[in-house]
């Protein structure tokens, strides 16, 4: 029988926008006065769903609601879900950052959390003295730290560096150096964010490759949030799917990470977004077939629009860049209207970006969305922000009916 080394039983989380506790003493007062009573907290008996796009009736939102999963040893579990789904927020309350406001956790094991870019280092130690400490903070004996040192050393690649203050790494050292501790001081769960991306190629390889050994080799428990389906998919046995703080998903990882990135709800070729910042709001943004609507099926061989809708009152310029990611995830494009400064105007306007028929493939898109500001500061960052399906075009009985490989297929002049 697989032994069991997490399980969540119905945790939420509950905040009140834009202050710390209650915010008022009166509200911190009430809640005791009902605890001590052993009545159930008046607060959690309110609250909106975590979704960021709407604004909500109350000051209060569940950012985790209802959140039940166990995991068995060995296992590596992939937290897929938009941004501000509630992913952060379920790692901070399994790291032990934050308690959750309802529900148990059952845990077997020491926890090894990377959440953000240097956790738990000192910045005026050395890299050297902030391995010692942080494998201190994990219960780790000096003798068994040194038994490690030389591999942590040598895996993050900071060898020339181990000896200089930590406050000098850039970013990306600093998350080597925190995942080569935090992978062989050997916890038996290791909790992983999507710090990851702050690495180079090379060692995101080398990570992936080390939280599997760590899994299949150590037995040990990986739960690992990223937006890369690819490194889900390659690493993880299991997946939840988290939308506005709820599961919406849980097992199979091929079937989460399709219902996520090709889910029927998310594919709608339309989407409000009434996101606003820095005077400047976007409202809409839709795919559809050049003159057709947007229920319309959008077939390989029409041309494509992408269009969105906004309202401009912002002193500086603006420009929009699109990312285009494919089934795995990846980024495989991007476009944007920087080269075309004049573009956004003043006021409420659409704007539409234009691509050739048989340009993309037959399949599922997600596009990222940035609205840039001053032509350097993005001031909305929305992933996948809309997810559209290319259709296959009609052809004619007796042709090759199969899908052609890549996300973009082109017809060009042949001599």
């Amino acid at each position: 029988m697989a032994e069991i080394v997490l399980k969540v039983d119905k945790i939420a989380k509950q905040y009140r926008l834009g202050v710390l506790g209650t915010g008022t003493l009166s509200h911190d007062l009430n809640r005791w006065w009902h605890l001590a009573r052993g009545k159930e907290d008046p607060y959690l008996m309110v609250g909106d769903i975590n979704n960021r796009a709407t604004t909500g009736e109350s000051e209060y939102v569940w950012a985790l609601k209802n959140i039940s999963f166990e995991v068995e040893k060995g296992e590596v579990l992939g937290i897929v879900g938009k941004n501000g789904a509630g992913k952060s927020t379920l790692l901070k309350i399994l790291s032990k950052v934050t308690t959750p406001s309802e529900g148990e956790i059952y845990m077997k094991g020491r926890v090894a959390s990377l959440l953000e870019v240097g956790t738990g280092f000192h910045p005026e130690q050395t890299g050297k003295e902030n391995i010692y400490l942080n494998g201190a903070i994990l219960g780790m004996t000096k003798k068994e730290i040194d038994a490690k040192i030389d591999e942590i050393v040598e895996f993050s690649g900071c060898e020339r560096y181990v000896d200089t203050p930590v406050k000098r790494y850039s970013s990306g050292m600093k998350v080597r150096l925190a995942f080569a501790v935090a992978a062989f001081l050997e916890p038996e769960i290791l909790i992983v964010d999507e710090v990851l991306a702050v690495g180079d190629a090379e060692f995101q390889k080398k990570a992936i490759s080390k939280m599997k050994d760590v899994s299949k080799g150590g037995g040990r428990t990986v739960l690992f949030v990223s937006h890369n389906m690819s490194a889900v998919k390659s690493l993880c046995t299991k997946a939840v799917l988290l939308e506005n703080g709820e599961i919406a998903d849980y097992g199979d990882t091929d079937a989460v990470i399709s219902n996520y990135l090709t889910g029927a709800e998310n594919i709608a070729n339309h989407r409000v977004l009434n996101i606003s910042k820095e005077g400047f709001t976007i409202k809409e943004l839709g795919v559809r077939a050049k003159g057709k609507e947007l229920t319309d099926p959008i077939l390989e061989d029409e041309m494509v629009e992408v269009y969105f809708t906004y309202d401009n009152q912002s002193t500086e310029s603006i420009h929009f860049t699109l990312n285009f990611k494919g089934e795995d995830g990846q980024v495989f494009m991007t476009t944007s209207s920087q080269h075309q400064p004049d573009l956004v105007k003043k006021g409420a306007h659409t704007s539409v970006v234009h691509f050739p028929a048989n340009f993309f493939n037959e399949g599922t898109f997600n596009i990222d969305l940035k609205v840039v500001h001053g032509g350097k500061m993005p001031i909305i960052i929305e992933d996948d922000a809309l997810v559209f399906l290319m259709n296959p075009e009609e052809k004619p009985i007796g042709s090759w009916m199969g899908k052609k490989k890549g996300y973009i297929k082109g017809k060009f002049d042949w001599t």
